[in-house]
């Protein structure tokens, strides 16, 4: 029982500095816009595989694309909170844009089964502020 009592003890010793060390999602969206100003959002993103436009996903809270010098930011309309940055996101685009209400899939790379399918809300886009 008292080794038990020890490896127990071992065990969270080791993961709560893993887990204080992972930032918020919030802290997360912050530091990708940090000097960055939103535009008026918009409905649709063009999207290509050949482009380099690329995904990043931010745990818990939101999808961000990089087309040319801007950030699109987009917050799901439903179940943000399966989101997680190591996923692999599914998308059919249709016509080479994402739009509001397609739906994408995270797969967890460990998983052969993708997670529930998410609606895309509006894209908000960021550019780099002008300092004045």
């Amino acid at each position: 029982m008292k080794n038990l009592i020890v490896a127990a003890a071992l065990v969270a010793a080791i993961a709560a500095p893993a887990q204080a060390a992972r930032s918020s999602p919030d802290a997360d969206l912050a530091r990708l816009l940090k000097g960055r100003v939103a535009e008026a959002p918009v409905r649709c993103i063009p999207v290509s595989p050949t482009d380099g436009n690329s995904v990043q996903i931010i745990s818990e809270r939101a999808l961000a694309w990089r087309i040319g010098s801007r950030i699109y930011v987009n917050v799901p309309q439903a179940r943000a909170e399966t989101l997680d940055d190591d996923d692999i996101l599914i998308t059919e685009p249709f016509g080479g844009q994402l739009c509001r209400n397609d739906q994408v899939r995270p797969l967890n790379r460990g998983s052969r089964i993708p997670k529930a399918s998410l609606l895309l809300g509006n894209f908000t886009p960021y550019v780099r502020s002008r300092a004045r």
